[in-house]
């Protein structure tokens, strides 16, 4: 999966448990907690794999339920105790929902559910290592942009470009978290003569 189709999964789901829980959109520190989580796995294995060479594939510890479940908890104690408990379950929800991301979708590619992904150190997906950061990201990226380009998409290409429509006009529909914080914030600034 991309890491925008990650964001998407996390934002999505963060953002409806929200307006259900709290009648209300996310945040914008709930927003980039959800964003930063939903990323993180990716950020972490793929740097450690590709650019480092430490692990056979890009799917290890930053990927590992026995990482993932602890370490959400953790942040959503953390985030209570500093009186952000909404911050603490996006980042929850953004972690968590990566690992089943990653597995779920491959089934109509492998005939099964890629478990191992999410089950490090007791499994270890393999794949390429120690190829760079950047040249795996261009290896996977190339043809992705190749159907964008010339307009070809295939089914898949389609569905995602019609889910990444959808997460828009959410996010849109809660009031642009993030950007909406960073223009309160510079119009503060501006009115109170601090630019």
């Amino acid at each position: 999966m991309w890491p925008w189709e990650h964001v998407i999964v996390g934002y999505v789901a963060y953002s409806l448990f929200s307006h259900l829980v709290y009648r209300e959109g996310p945040s914008g520190a709930a927003a980039l907690a959800v964003v930063f989580a939903a990323l993180f796995p990716d950020l972490l294995d793929k740097t450690l794999s590709w650019q480092f060479g430490l692990f056979p594939g890009g799917y290890s510890v930053g990927h590992s339920v026995f990482v993932a479940v602890p370490l959400s908890v953790l942040a959503g104690v953390l985030a209570h105790r500093v009186g952000r408990p909404r911050v603490g379950l996006a980042f929850g929800a953004g972690y968590l929902l990566h690992l089943p991301s990653d597995v779920i979708p491959d089934y109509p590619r492998y005939g099964r559910y890629p478990v191992e992904r999410v089950l490090w150190p007791l499994e270890q997906a393999e794949g390429e290592h120690g190829q760079g950061l950047i040249s795996g990201f261009l290896e996977a990226f190339l043809p992705y942009a190749y159907q964008l380009l010339t307009l070809d998409p295939s089914p898949e290409l389609t569905f995602q470009l019609g889910l990444m429509g959808c997460a828009f006009l959410l996010w849109t529909y809660d009031g642009m978290p993030v950007l909406r914080e960073l223009v309160v914030g510079t119009h503060r600034r501006i009115t109170k003569g601090g630019l």
